[in-house]
C-alpha cells in the first residue's frame, strides 16, 4: 500500500508539472522563448517545432531573438509565426528574425487570466481523480480484508495530504503566472 502512496503522488507530482507547462506557454508581458514552444515550421516538407530549426533568446524583456540554424529558412519561421494564434509579428533582417513582444490590453490581460485558471482547474481536476482512484484501490483492499481498516484509514490520510500538497502548488503556480499576466 506504501507503493500506491509513492505512485499517486508522482501521478500527482506529473500533474502539476503538465499544468506548469501549460501556464508557461501563455503570454504574458514579458519575452520568453517558451511562448515559441509548440509553433511549427515547415521544413522541408516535415512539420518541425521551431525550436528545434533555431536558437530562440530573450535579450531583452520585451523582445525575442530567433536565429536559425539555415538561414534560407528565415521567410518559412516568418510565416509559421504569422500562421500561429499568437499574434506577433516578426521582424526579418536577413539574418535574424526579431520579435517584439507588445503590451497587453486590459482586456486581453483579464482572456489570459481566464485561460490560466483553466488550466490551474483542469491540473485540480487531475489530482482529485487521481485521489478518487487511489482511495478506491484502498477501499476494495479493506473489503477483501488485504489490510485492517485503521491502516485503510492512515492510508487514505497520506493519500489526501499529497493532494492537498499539490493542489496548494497549482494554487501557488497560478497565483504567480496571475501577477506576471497583471505586470505592465
Amino acid at each position: 500500500m506504501d507503493e500506491l502512496v509513492s505512485a499517486n503522488d508522482q501521478r500527482m507530482a506529473k500533474s502539476v508539472d503538465h499544468t506548469r507547462e501549460e501556464m508557461a506557454h501563455i503570454r504574458t508581458g514579458k519575452a520568453s522563448p517558451l511562448l515559441l514552444d509548440l509553433v511549427k515550421v515547415d521544413y522541408y516538407g516535415s512539420p518541425t517545432l521551431l525550436k528545434q530549426i533555431a536558437g530562440i533568446s530573450a535579450p531583452e524583456a520585451r523582445l525575442l531573438v530567433i536565429l536559425p540554424y539555415d538561414k534560407g529558412m528565415l521567410g518559412t519561421i516568418e510565416k509559421a509565426i504569422l500562421a500561429s494564434d499568437l499574434g506577433l509579428t516578426p521582424q526579418n533582417d536577413g539574418r535574424v528574425i526579431r520579435l517584439p513582444i507588445p503590451m497587453l490590453s486590459a482586456e486581453r490581460r483579464e482572456e489570459l487570466i481566464k485561460v490560466v485558471r483553466r488550466f490551474a482547474e483542469e491540473g485540480r481536476i487531475s489530482i482529485r481523480n487521481i485521489r478518487r482512484d487511489a482511495n478506491e484501490q484502498v477501499r476494495s483492499a479493506e473489503k477483501e480484508s488485504s489490510i485492517p481498516e485503521d491502516e485503510a484509514h492512515r492510508i487514505m490520510d497520506l493519500i489526501q495530504k499529497d493532494t492537498d500538497k499539490h493542489i496548494a502548488e497549482i494554487d501557488r503556480l497560478l497565483k504567480v503566472r496571475e501577477e506576471e499576466i497583471r505586470e505592465e
